[in-house]
């Protein structure tokens, strides 16, 4: 009997879900992100075979992903691997160069988040909270790394109206120090989490970085 992948371990994902352990598209991604920064390093380190078991197990993960993390009847990459769940961690493909933000199965996954995971205020959820999932029941405010995440990702993808919507909605619940939380309110539009959020902040200059790329590729052509 073959052995199992390690990259193929179930756990909790980028989200820390109290549910039971699944495969998630988000964790398993990040397993082809490593393989795939180490072997373009190996031409930096000393010549060894790494590199070719590094790509191989890369590419295993890739076809895993397009074939198991995609589901066609949703029309987007799910959040885990055979399901039909969005998440907004999938807004990472394009952005760690899995896919390019211009393929249709990430023009389709971004569409799909777009008209189910975005609240009323026009920020992004990162997913649905469903006991079967997350473990809880009760809901919880929108994530603001995740609304950036999509404005980089229309940024990269030439969008950049729809891009900067979403970034200006989300910049707009800094405070009067430009400090941002993890999270906003759906209802009353506080904010919530933790406070100050690194990460909310680490996603708006990534954001902000694509967006005046595209603008300036936008002027440029």
């Amino acid at each position: 009997m073959s052995k199992t992948p390690w990259w193929c371990r179930r756990d909790r994902g980028i989200w820390e879900i109290r549910g039971e352990p699944r495969r998630f598209l988000h964790s398993e991604l990040m397993c082809w992100v490593a393989l795939d920064r180490a072997q373009r390093m190996t031409g930096l380190l000393e010549p060894d075979d790494g590199g070719r078991r590094w790509r191989t197990e890369a590419d295993a993960i890739r076809e895993t992903l397009l074939a198991d993390g995609w589901n066609s009847r949703v029309g987007a990459f799910t959040q885990y691997l055979g399901g039909e769940e969005l998440d907004a961690a999938a807004l990472m493909i394009p952005l760690v160069g899995f896919l390019p933000p211009t393929h249709p199965k990430v023009r389709s996954t971004i569409d799909a988040i777009e008209r189910q995971l975005v609240d009323e205020r026009g920020l992004v959820r990162r997913y649905i909270p469903d006991e079967g999932v997350d473990g809880v029941a009760g809901g919880e405010g929108s994530f603001l790394i995740c609304t950036f995440w999509l404005s980089q990702a229309l940024a990269a993808a030439g969008e950049v109206e729809r891009a900067k919507r979403y970034f200006d909605r989300a910049c707009g619940y800094a405070n009067d120090l430009g400090l941002l939380a993890e999270e906003v309110d759906t209802g009353t539009g506080r904010l919530l989490g933790n406070f100050p959020q690194a990460f909310s902040h680490v996603g708006l200059v990534h954001a902000a970085r694509e967006l005046d790329r595209a603008q300036s590729a936008a002027v440029a052509g």
